[in-house]
């Protein structure tokens, strides 16, 4: 897949390859909400690889729609993007799927002065009791969230999704080696479900210095070629 993304600022990286491929796992279909889209690469991956899904995207940022756009076109791809933040969005659409790569760097964080950086990364641009409340009331009954998330944060994640009625069915902690504590974690949670928590084998990104060979195989799943411009 061909991604034109930003010359300067944020780029898309293994967070995003990695949700793609868990999301994929667990072979979505019907209608499928991508939040926080940036350039489009996770929903745009989804939905070349699973056949039976009519995306969507939001995305506040306007050089981001652009980009993600340009993306959906290049690689044929179908492709509604809004322009808003989540939290705006209208609640008419009901959705199968929400999908998102969420800012999730805590308040503790020191914060980039670039704007940008700044929408991407950072979760007072997204508080997880305003985005889940949001994506509750967008989805389905009985329907899927899939998102990662800070893996440090994870007692929170789950608090805050049974505040709203959804629950954790499917979690993976990624870890960056076999030796190291879990720095994220893939989340698959269901409107109003009633099921216990399945935890997956964890996920270890690098062997020594190089990717680990599931991280490899991913990449070669994913079959992603970047070119940083600008538009």
């Amino acid at each position: 897949m061909l991604l034109y993304q930003p010359q300067s600022g944020y780029c898309y990286n293994s967070d995003s390859i990695f949700l793609y491929d868990f999301i994929s796992s667990l072979a979505p279909s019907g209608k499928v909400l991508d939040v926080g889209a940036g350039c489009g690469i996770v929903g745009l991956l989804v939905a070349r690889d699973n056949k039976n899904i009519e995306l969507e995207a939001v995305e506040k940022q306007e050089v981001f729609v652009e980009y993600a756009s340009i993306n959906a076109r290049v690689n044929k791809i179908d492709y509604k993007i809004h322009k808003t933040d989540f939290l705006e969005l209208e609640e008419e659409m009901k959705y199968d799927y929400i999908i998102s790569n969420p800012p999730f760097y805590h308040d503790g964080v020191s914060k980039s002065e670039n704007e940008m950086l700044f929408n991407a990364r950072y979760n007072v641009n997204l508080p997880l009791n305003k985005f889940f409340k949001k994506v509750s009331r967008l989805l389905k009954p009985r329907s899927h969230f899939i998102f990662c998330y800070d893996a440090s944060q994870f007692g929170l994640v789950c608090a805050e999704l049974e505040r709203v009625n959804m629950r954790v069915v499917d979690a993976r902690f990624i870890h960056p080696k076999i030796d190291r504590v879990a720095s994220l974690v893939m989340v698959h949670a269901r409107n109003g479900s009633k099921s216990l928590m399945k935890i997956w084998p964890p996920f270890i990104s690098f062997d020594g210095d190089k990717f680990s060979k599931e991280a490899q195989d991913i990449y070669k799943k994913a079959r992603t070629q970047s070119i940083k411009c600008q538009i």
